[in-house]
């Protein structure tokens, strides 16, 4: 596999189109980034031809394909994008990926972004780093299988299992932004982990009327005591997002059975929500007859925590004679998820995700 290679990558968003280059898992410095808002969809199309040919002339015309993540729902096999909420001009179907490819004679692959965001995970973020600390805590089992999901202006999940991204038949695979929203059944999981969930959640807290919710961020710094305002509120409305998350990822983990990553723009208020979440995944269901069992067949463990951390690398070995013989095997009883925060930051693991995508599909 020839990694030398130049690919073309670009993270479309309701906001920003951010077009970069990635040549040998490195990314270029430097980056294009055009605003999404667009009078019509020509104009729209435009920007992204524009975008993907100004970043191929940064790059001296190089670049052996074109790789990147696009909103669903989508055709991504054929690249056909759909009934978009976040960018609605792309409504009827639009084939981006022919598109593309009669522009610039080269392949072109898309895909979702909370997929292209676990697998860059999976590749160089997180799934990698729990590996080293078990292999370096002397502990031989090893995760495969990677859980991603995305806090943003949409909720978004992708499933890497032994380096392969799962996308299923219909290119809905993990689209767990459709789960049900615990806090009411008549909306999806996206009407609280969110952008506009946590400012919902706010709102209700103190009892405000939603326009006049303060943003995520200043939300986030109200909590932590960072900026004057209704803390205990902020921290509330914070730990019933981590209440809905710790909810999806129990559901979708009982599924994947591996380690959970968080990426998006909410991600970086983890202090508030994250202890909940974990929390919430450990919490006990009540039998019939009034007896308790665990939420999950795992447990779960707060890899942002230093405590969190330690817990999830001391697996106990037992040794366990193979019957019939004097030959003992090591066996590691417990079952455990952990729970972490992108450690590549999110644009970056989606670039790294489309390039190694790419790659793979050139051969």
């Amino acid at each position: 596999m020839n990694k030398n290679r130049t690919i073309l990558v670009l993270d479309a968003g309701g906001t920003n189109l951010v077009f970069k280059a990635v040549r040998n898992g490195s990314i270029f410095e430097q980056t294009i980034s055009l605003p999404s808002s667009s009078g019509n969809l020509e104009e729209l199309l435009q920007k992204i031809i524009n975008g993907f040919k100004k970043i191929n002339e940064a790059t001296s015309n190089h670049a052996a394909a074109i790789s990147f993540c696009f909103p669903g729902p989508a055709d991504y096999e054929n690249g056909i994008i759909g009934n978009l909420e976040n960018l609605p001009l792309f409504r009827g179907g639009v084939a981006l990926k022919t598109m593309l490819e009669n522009e610039f004679r080269i392949p072109v692959f898309i895909n979702n972004d909370g997929d292209l965001f676990t697998l860059g995970e999976a590749i160089g973020g997180l799934l990698p780093e729990v590996n080293k600390k078990l292999k370096d805590a002397g502990v031989q089992k090893r995760y495969c299988n990677l859980l991603g999901v995305t806090l943003g202006t949409g909720f978004g999940g992708g499933i890497v299992s032994h380096g392969q991204l799962f996308t299923g038949d219909n290119s809905a695979g993990a689209e767990i932004n459709r789960m049900v929203n615990p806090f009411d059944w008549n909306t999806s999981i996206e009407e609280a982990l969110t952008i506009r969930g946590i400012k919902r959640l706010f709102a209700e807290e103190t009892k405000i009327a939603f326009k006049e919710s303060p943003e995520p961020f200043d939300i986030y710094q109200v909590g932590m005591g960072n900026k004057t305002g209704n803390q205990q509120a902020a921290i509330k409305a914070w730990e019933k997002f981590g209440m809905v998350l710790a909810d999806a990822l129990a559901n979708a983990n009982t599924l994947v059975d591996g380690i959970a990553v968080i990426g998006g723009g909410l991600s970086g208020a983890y202090p508030l929500f994250l202890p909940k979440t974990i929390e919430m995944l450990n919490r006990k269901f009540t039998r019939a007859d009034g007896g308790l069992f665990p939420r999950m067949e795992v447990s779960a463990f707060n890899l942002e925590d230093d405590k969190g951390m330690q817990q999830f690398l001391n697996f106990n070995k037992k040794m366990i004679t193979v019957p019939f013989s004097n030959e003992k095997i090591p066996y590691y009883e417990e079952k455990k998820m952990g729970v972490g925060i992108s450690r590549l930051g999110t644009s970056e693991a989606v670039a790294i995700g489309a390039y190694e995508l790419a790659i793979d599909k050139l051969g």
